[in-house]
């Protein structure tokens, strides 16, 4: 009898500490889906509009690189820095080679998040492949084979947003390092590209080293709604229009199809980004004042 109360006691703990863990996650994103019928046509008057042209879909942070949709010369980013050079964007982690580029923008970024995880005693990260040139691609795809590299044109390195982040102490599987990023990468604006249970939606094996730049509050939003970035673009292209509170922020998300030039509206404050899919329109998203 002592046995099957001691049991039950355990049990209610865990159902506890379930519901508990459970509140905490939802107040990552307070996230509405609204439904408007007229979403493109109405402007606020803290809305202005803007001329929204067909490159602007292969811009941005949100562009979705894979197997069906390559990276256009436009998407690749203009601040593209060699680190070994700039090693003031460096500090906490370390370089493979001193050939390793990156986005300067998502250097800093990535320095923000590397400083953060040293607060929780984290400290041995290295980077060890970032922003590539489709030859080095073409190169790497034909010296390592389609298990273990991808076409040029067809990686998500060819961007500068995205970069392979190892441990000088063990593999990325096992290391803290790579136990910290994948818990905690969000909160910076970081997503982990190829997770464990997404095989079949990104057709990439498990890739704990790999993350990628999509900024906020979309790396929040994935996070809670456990997206892949394929995921994620296809819920903002079916609910058109969300509104997501994140810490002290709000924000609108809209998605906007675009085939030819049209107008859009944005913050008239200019409290806004601008990025394309990749496939088929732009996703703008609206920092809204309180």
């Amino acid at each position: 009898m002592k046995k099957w109360g001691f049991l039950i006691f355990i049990l209610i703990l865990i159902s506890i500490a379930v519901i508990t863990n459970h509140d905490i996650f939802q107040e990552i994103v307070d996230i509405q889906e609204i439904q408007q019928k007229d979403n493109y046509k109405k402007t606020s008057e803290s809305q202005k509009r803007i001329e929204i042209t067909e490159d602007q879909i292969y811009k941005g942070d949100l562009i979705l690189v894979n197997s069906e949709y390559p990276v256009q010369r436009d998407s690749i980013k203009s601040d593209i820095v060699n680190l070994f050079t700039h090693r003031k964007l460096t500090k906490g982690y370390g370089l493979l080679d001193n050939e390793i580029k990156l986005s300067e923008e998502i250097a800093l970024e990535f320095s923000k998040m590397i400083t953060a995880a040293k607060k929780d005693g984290v400290v041995h990260f290295i980077i060890n492949s970032g922003f590539r040139e489709f030859e080095e691609q073409g190169s790497l795809y034909l010296e390592m084979g389609e298990d273990y590299a991808l076409p040029a044109g067809y990686s998500e390195h060819n961007l500068g947003l995205s970069l392979d982040v190892g441990s000088t102490e063990d593999h990325m599987y096992e290391a803290a390092e790579g136990e910290w990023i994948e818990k905690n990468a969000w909160k910076y604006g970081f997503i982990l590209r190829y997770p464990k249970d997404k095989t079949e939606v990104t057709g990439i094996q498990y890739e704990p080293w790999h993350i990628r730049y999509v900024g906020l509050p979309h790396s929040a939003i994935m996070k809670e709604k456990n997206f892949a970035l394929e995921e994620y673009l296809n819920y903002l292209k079916k609910e058109k229009n969300i509104s997501v509170g994140y810490k002290d922020s709000d924000y609108t998300i809209n998605y906007y199809p675009v085939t030819q030039s049209r107008t859009i509206d944005v913050s008239k404050d200019n409290n806004y980004e601008i990025s394309g899919n990749n496939m088929d329109g732009v996703i703008v998203t609206n920092l809204d004042d309180n």
